[in-house]
């Protein structure tokens, strides 16, 4: 049984500091602080004492970059591209319709290749 932090405006979202993150992943500590700087949208907030803290947005970026880096073997510009474009929601169909529309044409030009094939 797992227990959800509540993210009402009353209860703060949990803060995590740059080892629990570490651990959480498994980036090293250096990684993440390397990512900061390679990567805009990942930017932990800090308390007043100047320490990192990260939110679970953050650690969802951390999580989208390790498997765009390490998994896909992306490089790092080629990540920080396709990492921005999704935050935006480029690239992605918008509704249920739109994506059936695309896996149809994608399923047209399989058949096309396909017959090409059989031609020859």
């Amino acid at each position: 049984m797992s227990l959800k932090e509540p993210t009402t405006p009353e209860a703060p979202e949990k803060r995590l500091s740059i080892r629990e993150v570490s651990e959480m992943t498994e980036v090293p500590n250096y990684v993440l602080r390397q990512w900061e700087s390679k990567f805009s949208p990942l930017k932990p907030k800090r308390d007043r004492a100047g320490r990192r803290y990260y939110l679970r947005k953050d650690v969802e970026i951390v999580r989208r970059i390790k498997q765009l880096l390490w998994h896909e073997k992306m490089s790092t510009e080629g990540a920080r591209i396709r990492l921005m474009q999704e935050l935006r929601g480029e690239g992605r169909p918008k509704t249920r319709r739109e994506a059936l529309e695309i896996l149809d044409r994608m399923e047209a030009e399989v058949r096309a290749m396909l017959d090409l094939l059989d031609r020859h």
